[in-house]
C-alpha cells in the first residue's frame, strides 16, 4: 500500500527509488486511534514512531498539582515520537495523546532501524527527519515564551491557522497558558 504524503515527505530529503518508497511504506503499520486514546504514555519507554496520516496529537504532562498541561500539537504530515525516550531507551517523561480520530502509520524500531540495512542513505535521511522535527518543535514552543495571552494566540492562529477550530478550548487554553474562560474573552478580541 502506499502512502502519498509519508512519500511526498521522505522525498524532500532523499532521493529515494519507487521501489524504496514501497519497502519503508512496507514496513509501517495503520492505527487508528480515537480522540482521547495515548500512542504514548509517561512511564513507558518509546518503541514505536508513527506518521501522522490524519488528525491531531497533542504532547501533554501533569504538573505537580495534577494539572493537564499541553506542550505543544502534532498535525498531518508530521512524524511523532518522543524522541528521547526512543532514543535512550528512557521512561518518556510526557504523554502523546490524540486530541482528534488520529490515523498513524506506525513503525516498531526495530522495522525502522533495518530500513537502515537495506537502503544506503536511510541514515542521512533519518539525520534530516529529526533535525526537522526538532526545529518544529521550536517553532511550537518559541511562541510561548514571554509573550502575553493574546500575544501567544495571534502567534498560534499564525503558525497553525487551521488547527485552532480542530482543538478543543481546554487543550489550546493549557498550550498557551491560560484558563479557557480567559481564551473565550481573547478569541473574542482577535479577529479572524
Amino acid at each position: 500500500m502506499t502512502h502519498p504524503a509519508l512519500e511526498n515527505l521522505l522525498l524532500q530529503v532523499a532521493a529515494f527509488t519507487p521501489q524504496q518508497l514501497a519497502l519503508i511504506s512496507s514496513q509501517a503499520e495503520e492505527k487508528h486511534y480515537p480522540a482521547g486514546a495515548y500512542f504514548a504514555e509517561a512511564g513507558r519507554v518509546a518503541r514505536e514512531i508513527g506518521f501522522v496520516v490524519s488528525g491531531i496529537l497533542r504532547v501533554c504532562y501533569y504538573d505537580k498539582d495534577g494539572r493537564d498541561l499541553t506542550k505543544y500539537f502534532i498535525e498531518e504530515g508530521h512524524f511523532v515520537v518522543d524522541l528521547p525516550s526512543y532514543q535512550y531507551h528512557l521512561p518518556s517523561a510526557e504523554y502523546i495523546q490524540a486530541v482528534t480520530e488520529v490515523q498513524l502509520l506506525v513503525f516498531k524500531a526495530s522495522r525502522w532501524q533495518a530500513l537502515s540495512q537495506t537502503i544506503t542513505n536511510w541514515s542521512q535521511a533519518e539525520s534530516i527527519l529529526i533535525t526537522r522535527a526538532l526545529l518544529a518543535k521550536v517553532d511550537r514552543l518559541s511562541p510561548l515564551v514571554q509573550q502575553d495571552a493574546r500575544t501567544k494566540y495571534e502567534a498560534f492562529l499564525t503558525l497553525f491557522p487551521t488547527l485552532a477550530n480542530r482543538i478543543p478550548l481546554a487543550y489550546l487554553a493549557s498550550y498557551i497558558g491560560v484558563t479557557p474562560q480567559s481564551l473565550s474573552r481573547i478569541r473574542k478580541q482577535v479577529p479572524g
